[in-house]
């Protein structure tokens, strides 16, 4: 007996066993299940009236608003693959996702279509925009009212005759060139989302805020996984912090994701305060500090660490809590939970490697390439196979990180290979420095890269956001290098800090480190 993963099925399930259940809130919007159920069978026979067929790709660019939720749900009943596009990508960049997926439709906000100027005339494959949100009689396209009247309420069947077709194209953030469209399959976003069940501790009475974007790994598969335990979703345009805080009290929120500069933006927001009830927050996108992890869980928060990538669905690894940390001090503590972990329930699990594919020894100390393989690793890189056999050279995905492994069997991530430092011949972890600048009280945010040093080839330079509190404090570069100097070896402070208003970010929360190191005077 065999019957093909989908997540379909989740919410055929969903719709079945909870058919009243709140399953969408947005503002004073309220879903059922049954609701749900039914709006995304609408949107699959609106789009195959339109012309989608089995395989073709339909392209999203829309902030967390229920259309895109229910997209995740409608475009591969119609037999599509979904295509969530960045809301953040400059317009040039979304008609290059947009032509290099072969998008059949653009579905679209009106105020993101509209900053975009984008239109079918500039655009090589797409044949409508369809328009969603206020405004959308004004601006070029169908309005998403008209669009969906094409469709009808006919029951469609919630399964796939492959499990291996690619159900979604997640495109990469393309710090180092032109974005690679990752390609998901059914039985992938089944199996991640399932782990995501587990390991975020989702239960039918999770209620969850979607501060994560939809469009970063399909939110993480969270819009599958959620769905599938029967879980109540909040859509939430933007992440705001007095709005999150608000509805962390009046919709009863139970769970939210993040990556480290959301999840900093809410724990030092005027607002934040102890909170009432438990709250499960699950963090990755890159690696949080043991500060940080501190700073959330002194608001009674519960932190989940995870780590991956597009390229494995989001989260592939979880630093999973054993029972003796809990008899350690906090700063230890929140060193061990730190860590990147090991391989979720769903996993084939971590690999560190050196050069030659051979597992570096559990010491903690020697630095290697973290590789993974499994169902939650990409199919590959759509229309690139030279970069796909590339990425899985002696049959692992490579992922770029360089880590060590832990005699626990734990991984921790020390540096993107990009990122490394190389003093004198000596590696420098960059992530370790920022965790010892991060331990500063005066220091908010940090990145750390490698300048160019005429003796030393490299040095590390720090760039620091100082903290709000610290205002009136005087903290100098040299206050801030002694620190480090305390806590490292010596050759591992930085030579300079520059104190800066902000940091450069990707659309998810990743420090652009590109950015600073091209930098006028970093040469």
């Amino acid at each position: 007996m065999h019957t093909p993963l989908t997540p379909l099925a989740f919410l055929r399930r969903s719709a079945e066993v909870h058919p009243d259940k709140t399953a969408i809130v947005h503002g004073e919007l309220r879903l059922t299940y049954a609701e749900f159920a039914a709006r995304a069978t609408r949107l699959a026979h609106a789009l195959r009236a339109s012309g989608v067929a089995p395989g073709d790709r339909v392209a999203y660019l829309a902030p967390n608003i229920p259309e895109l939720l229910v997209a995740h749900f409608g475009v591969p009943l119609a037999g599509g693959v979904l295509v969530a596009v960045n809301t953040r990508l400059a317009p040039a960049e979304v008609r290059h996702i947009c032509d290099h997926s072969g998008a059949r439709l653009l579905v679209g906000d009106a105020e993101l279509l509209a900053s975009a100027g984008l239109d079918t005339g500039g655009l090589a494959t797409v044949r409508e925009i369809i328009t969603v949100g206020a405004g959308a009689g004004a601006a070029p396209g169908t309005p998403y009212a008209a669009f969906l009247a094409r469709g009808d309420d006919n029951p469609l069947p919630w399964d796939v005759p492959d499990e291996n077709a690619v159900i979604a194209l997640n495109y990469t953030s393309g710090t180092t060139g032109r974005p690679k469209g990752v390609m998901y399959t059914h039985r992938g976003a089944y199996l991640n989302a399932l782990g995501e069940v587990l390991h975020s501790r989702h239960t039918p009475d999770s209620v969850y805020l979607w501060t994560l974007p939809m469009f970063h790994c399909n939110g993480w598969c969270t819009a599958w996984a959620l769905t599938a335990i029967g879980g109540t979703h909040v859509c939430l345009r933007a992440v705001v912090a007095e709005d999150v805080w608000r509805l962390l009290g009046t919709e009863g929120v139970t769970h939210l994701n993040g990556a480290p500069t959301v999840l900093l933006t809410l724990a030092t927001a005027p607002q934040a305060h102890r909170l009432r009830r438990p709250l499960t927050v699950t963090v990755a996108g890159a690696p949080p500090s043991p500060t940080l992890i501190r700073r959330v869980e002194d608001l009674g928060a519960d932190v989940v660490h995870v780590y991956g990538l597009t390229e494995t669905y989001g989260p592939y690894a979880v630093c999973e809590p054993q029972p003796s940390w809990d008899a350690l001090d906090g700063p230890a503590r929140h060193a061990l939970r730190a860590r990147q972990g090991v391989g979720m329930i769903q996993t084939d699990g971590l690999r560190v490697v050196d050069a030659d594919m051979c597992d570096v020894p559990a010491d903690g100390t020697t630095i290697g390439e973290v590789v993974m393989r499994g169902n939650n690793v990409m199919a590959g890189y759509f229309e690139d196979t030279e970069a796909t056999a590339e990425a899985f050279r002696g049959g692992w995905f490579h992922s770029g990180d360089l880590g060590v492994r832990h005699p626990d069997g734990y991984v921790e991530l020390r540096d993107r290979a990009k990122d490394i430092i190389i003093s004198g011949g000596e590696n420098i972890s960059t992530v370790e420095v920022e965790r010892a600048l991060d331990s500063h009280p005066a220091v908010h945010e940090v990145a750390v890269v490698g300048v160019p040093d005429e003796k030393w080839g490299e040095r590390p330079k720090a760039f620091v956001v100082l903290s709000p509190a610290a205002d009136g404090v005087e903290v100098t570069a040299q206050d801030l290098i002694d620190h480090v100097r305390s806590r490292l070896a010596r050759f591992k402070a930085p030579d300079q800090v520059e104190f800066v208003a902000r940091l450069p970010k990707t659309s998810t929360g990743k420090i652009q480190k590109y950015v600073l190191r091209e930098r006028p005077g970093q040469a």
